[in-house]
């Protein structure tokens, strides 16, 4: 019955948002509240569920997700992304202009949030397009496939390091597995699938145009490279040294407080601010301005990622989540596509990955212990599961309809299937992870 009730909450989620429309934060606390109630919660002991998720689940967050939504900003504001983008280009040269794209929507995907990043890099698109005389979504799709897959499997984006915390896996572990998963991802959903698109007739709008600074305004190459993948290098490096040196030693506890995750972002965000910000001539109220837009833009994310703690919580005080745990352990499905097929329902039903990814994590966090599945391929499956079949109840979706100036049924036979493929692409990834872990 428990479990029944549990089905008959996330429906109303998914209606709270969906047909109410109701803000995702204010549906998650509506849900929690009610999901305690008909589990049996005493009314005291709910807003004491909901509040311990809340601050268990952003104590962690808070920190990184600011950080990393400064970097971010910065990252776009000082050019340095235009400048990656620029030596990429020149780099591949026009024959594998694609790949060119492709390669540059991963670099720039990782520092930054995948609105930021669409809006940045499809001018870029554009500008390749109008030169070049090629398909504009044959040309565009690769890298917005890169901007995705980052934005789905890998720290420091919001999903991935809320389901890491979570799921108890190792930061720099998750991030180094989900490269291994992106790289093929973007591949297939990129260059290979966006061939067959070539007869698509997309008019791009003029009207979105970015800033564009000169040469002589950007970073240099190296700094823009070295200083956006600062946070990647740092998190790689500490987790395999953290492996290597004895657990005894004074030098494993220094690298163990540096790559925590806030650690590892500070540092990035304090080199950031002087080889982006002060050595480029900004004064540091510049940079501090732009720090102060970075929160703005992630203030309602760090609520829905509180509210999903709420839900989560709940689910743990009221032992369902053990109920369930039996149920699925008596079901002859794996673990990790178990959770893959839950977070895709639900990402098909809201259309948000990111709700999708924490709801699907609440669910599957009490229950890790009893699984005997890597939390790291965990974190993997269900940010994979959260990327499927984007559609209309996706803001993704319409923006890459209007961007691109395309019909709905372009839109979808593109960006839809685009997203289903790398979805797909990474569940067999990681179920192929899972066979040698």
């Amino acid at each position: 019955m428990n479990i029944l009730i549990v089905l008959f909450c996330i429906i109303v989620l998914v209606l709270l948002i969906t047909w109410a429309k109701i803000n995702a934060f204010l549906a998650l606390l509506l849900t929690s509240i009610l999901t305690g109630l008909l589990l049996g919660i005493p009314l005291s002991g709910i807003t004491q569920s909901v509040q311990k998720g809340i601050g268990d689940t952003l104590g962690s967050l808070v920190v990184i997700i600011s950080l990393g939504a400064m970097l971010g900003k910065l990252v776009a504001e000082s050019g340095a992304a235009q400048q990656i983008a620029t030596m990429m280009m020149n780099l591949f040269g026009e024959k594998y202009i694609q790949w060119a794209l492709m390669a540059t929507g991963f670099i720039i995907g990782i520092p930054l949030f995948y609105n930021v990043g669409f809006v940045l890099m499809v001018p870029l698109i554009f500008s390749v397009v109008y030169q070049y005389k090629l398909p504009a979504v044959y040309i565009g799709l690769p890298m917005l496939a890169s901007l995705s897959v980052t934005h789905g499997f890998l720290p420091p984006h919001p999903s991935p390091v809320a389901l890491v915390a979570q799921l108890h896996a190792n930061m720099g572990v998750t991030l180094m597995y989900g490269i291994l998963l992106a790289v093929p991802a973007v591949i297939i959903a990129g260059p290979l699938f966006s061939s067959s698109l070539k007869n698509i007739k997309a008019l791009p709008l003029k009207a979105f145009e970015a800033k564009h600074l000169e040469a002589s305004e950007l970073p240099g190459a190296s700094n823009s490279f070295f200083t956006a993948l600062l946070p990647v290098v740092l998190l790689i490096i500490t987790s395999l040294f953290s492996s290597l040196i004895n657990q005894k030693t004074l030098l494993h506890t220094i690298i163990l407080i540096i790559s925590d995750p806030s650690i590892v972002m500070l540092i990035a965000l304090i080199f950031a601010t002087f080889s982006f910000g002060i050595f480029q001539n900004k004064s540091m109220k510049e940079v501090m301005n732009i720090y102060g837009d970075a929160i703005k833009d992630v203030a309602m994310i760090l609520l829905i990622i509180g509210g999903s703690g709420a839900l989560k919580q709940v689910l743990i005080d009221s032992g369902v989540s053990n109920q369930i745990a039996t149920v699925l352990q008596s079901m002859q499905i794996h673990p990790l596509i178990l959770a893959w097929l839950i977070a895709a329902i639900i990402r098909v039903c809201i259309g948000s990955a990111t709700i999708a990814g924490l709801t699907t994590a609440g669910i599957i966090a009490p229950m890790m212990p009893m699984l005997h599945v890597h939390p790291s391929l965990m974190v993997l499956s269900i940010g994979a599961g959260s990327l499927m079949f984007s559609h209309v109840n996706d803001p993704g979706f319409w923006m890459f309809k209007e961007y691109f100036n395309l019909t709905m049924k372009e839109t979808i036979r593109s960006w839809s299937l685009m997203e289903t493929i790398v979805s797909t692409v990474g569940l067999i990834g990681v179920m192929i992870l899972n066979f040698f872990i």
